[in-house]
């Protein structure tokens, strides 16, 4: 029996220099989360709903909730989908239903109709944004990966200033209904150039299709991106030793196997980093103005105050960006949380506006250097190619779990205890994700994607 070569994909994509073609693709992954802002308008078509009496305060919940559920089951079938089909047909498939849903959105004739359509795109946006955070740990050198995966997170993280930019600049234009519409329609056309740029140029992970037994093709198009960065970089690659097999070797593993053993251990860690995510960020994206207010501060202040506080997000992620490749997952994680916990507890008891603004913004800096580790970085990478999206999935799916449920512990906080206790609340959480952190935790930083899919087995 002729023995078959296996590509050794893996070794030989760590091996590449940083050239255009990880830049195209780092843009294609980059723009399409970007583009996918159905999230960040959130609270502007809210507020657009109830002043042409479409919604009031208990239906905007309904329609708020309801876009949580279905971001919720989108990362957990969309995980699921994904390992079947590989990342290209994902990729296009998960933008191609958000956009279509915002398009559709915007011509919805009732609130029902709205609501059923939102439901539809949080599955769309919940399944994108796992599967394009997972799926770029596969095309990028193992020894960079935390800077290209930052970078994905720093371009998102402006998906919600550009909103209020164009909220603010088309506001003064247009009416009311139509200015929501006008929300979803931007980035559905946005989103539509970006899905046409991928359906020709966005390609398949040659480490998927290795796992699948698929060697032929892996190897054509392993050889055509060395090709392409010899090219562009001027270098001739050191060539990589190819393993010969008997038979094709299809790695597969199980959905049951994410419920045992080292795989398991990374649903708990990637569960409870996502808990934690989820809590601090939601708590102070959403409550701060009602937090401010319960200080006594004025609304008008309270605003201006907020906008000054996140202002810190994008310096957050951008220092973590800066700082990925050069410390150790494990502390890094557990070092920004413990930051984050001393600040939030020391933000809490001030009452002097200037004061609240100032740490604001350095809170607003550790919770989006958190964001930056959690979402955009550790937990994608933490599990072996044939289940990263299931994996990475069944985590955030549970994070989203959290995400339902903080806003009612904030309330009853607030109404029961005060500000302090909401901050106490998610420092409780953060000392908790630090311990599993500390016991489950395991450093990819510069470790190949098969080296930590291996550990996992």
């Amino acid at each position: 029996m002729a023995e078959l070569k296996k590509p050794n994909c893996g070794a030989r994509l760590d091996r590449l220099p940083n050239t255009a073609w990880h830049w195209k693709v780092f843009a294609m992954t980059g723009l399409g989360i970007l583009f996918a802002w159905s999230n960040g308008i959130s609270g502007l078509v809210q507020a657009q709903l109830i002043e042409i009496g479409w919604a009031d305060n208990n239906i905007a919940a309904v329609f708020s909730s309801l876009y949580s559920v279905g971001m919720l089951f989108g990362a957990l079938v969309g995980g699921i989908i994904g390992d079947r089909i590989g990342r290209r047909k994902s990729y296009l498939l998960y933008v191609g239903i958000h956009l279509a849903a915002m398009y559709v959105a915007a011509a919805s004739p009732n609130m029902t109709f709205l609501i059923v359509v939102r439901t539809i795109m949080g599955f769309g946006i919940g399944a994108l944004l796992m599967t394009l955070f997972a799926s770029f740990t596969e095309y990028v050198p193992s020894h960079t990966r935390g800077t290209w995966l930052g970078r994905n997170s720093f371009v998102a993280n402006w998906g919600g200033p550009i909103c209020s930019l164009l909220a603010t600049l088309i506001t003064p234009y247009v009416t009311a209904d139509a200015n929501w519409r006008i929300m979803f329609i931007i980035p559905a056309i946005l989103s539509t150039i970006i899905w046409l740029v991928a359906c020709r140029n966005f390609p398949e992970s040659p480490r998927w299709l290795e796992t699948q037994g698929r060697y032929d093709e892996a190897n054509e198009l392993m050889t055509q991106i060395e090709q392409t960065v010899e090219r562009q970089s001027g270098q001739k690659l050191e060539p990589v030793p190819v393993q010969e097999v008997e038979q094709v070797q299809e790695k597969v593993i199980p959905y049951s196997h994410l419920f045992k053993g080292e795989l398991l251990r990374r649903v708990i860690l990637g569960s409870f980093v996502l808990i934690a995510m989820n809590v601090i960020q939601y708590t102070l994206m959403t409550w701060l103005p009602t937090i401010f207010t319960a200080k006594g501060i004025d609304i008008q202040s309270s605003f201006v105050m907020y906008t000054l506080t996140i202002l810190g997000a994008p310096a957050g992620v951008f220092v973590a960006m800066m700082l990925m490749d050069r410390i150790p997952r494990k502390t890094m994680g557990i070092g920004i949380l413990a930051l984050n916990t001393i600040v939030g507890l020391f933000y809490s008891v001030q009452t002097d506006p200037t004061v609240i603004s100032i740490v604001g913004f350095f809170l607003q800096m550790t919770v989006q250097m958190y964001v930056c580790f959690a979402s955009a970085v550790y937990v994608p990478e933490i599990w072996p190619t044939e289940a990263k999206l299931r994996g990475s999935g069944l985590a955030n799916s549970v994070g989203r779990v959290s995400s339902i449920i903080a806003p009612y512990l904030v309330a009853f906080l607030l109404n029961n205890y005060g500000v302090t206790s909401v901050f106490v609340m998610m420092a409780v959480v953060a000392v908790i994700t630090i311990v599993v952190i500390a016991i489950f935790g395991i450093n990819t930083r510069k470790v190949s994607v098969e080296s930590i899919g291996e550990k996992a087995e």
